[in-house]
């Protein structure tokens, strides 16, 4: 998450990463505490219509995605282990944040459409993020798109903050339709990207 500000972040995180380390505290658990944050906070405030609480309780937790590796770099303690767990949370903590605003819209929230779009934007994003493992799985790259993790996530969450702020929900509507559209399109661009890969391989085979 916060790819565009990895650097920034991580150092001035870093003071946190070292801390961890010198208690003991292993680059795992800090995932595994972060993706429980992140789903307690969605999980439990979105359905209560706490939008504001909620997503300055799922800010607090995300920065351990960006903790943990840090920590494993100061410790030179890097593994295979370790990146599956943070992609394999990773996708957790995403299907709780659309999940749980799809929990608002069909309780405080009242909205049939804003619901659906939820739904749209946690299955897409999860299909953006599977369908560029399982090509990169295959041989392949498909690391393209207009809508990256760290693009959907934290439009979601500062726009759903900035709504419940200012009382202006149509921004998070807003993001709605177009994280729902960007993630659709992004999701049709790497299997496009997979085909002229996988095409031109056959030809050559051919």
């Amino acid at each position: 998450m916060l790819e565009r500000f990895r650097a920034f972040w991580t150092k001035l995180l870093s003071p946190i990463a070292k801390l961890f380390i010198r208690l003991g505290i292993t680059a795992d658990a800090v995932t595994l505490v972060g993706t429980l944050g992140v789903c307690t906070g969605a999980l439990v405030f979105f359905p209560q219509g706490k939008l504001l609480a909620g997503v300055l309780f799922i800010t607090a937790f995300v920065f351990s995605d960006l903790i943990d590796g840090h920590m494993s770099r100061l410790t030179g303690k890097t593994n295979r282990f370790g990146a599956f767990l943070d992609s394999t949370l990773d996708r957790i903590g995403d299907g709780a944040i659309f999940g749980g605003l799809a929990l608002y819209f069909a309780g405080p929230g009242d909205s049939r459409l804003y619901l659906w779009l939820a739904l749209i934007c946690l299955v897409m994003g999860s299909v953006t993020s599977y369908a560029r493992a399982k090509a990169e799985g295959m041989g392949y790259h498909a690391k393209v798109g207009i809508a990256e993790r760290s693009d959907r996530l934290v439009s979601i969450l500062v726009m759903t903050g900035l709504g419940a702020i200012f009382d202006l929900p149509i921004l998070m509507e807003i993001t709605l339709w177009a994280l729902a559209i960007a993630s659709t399109v992004t999701v049709l661009q790497r299997v496009w990207t997979v085909r002229q890969q996988a095409y031109a391989e056959a030809a050559q085979q051919g």
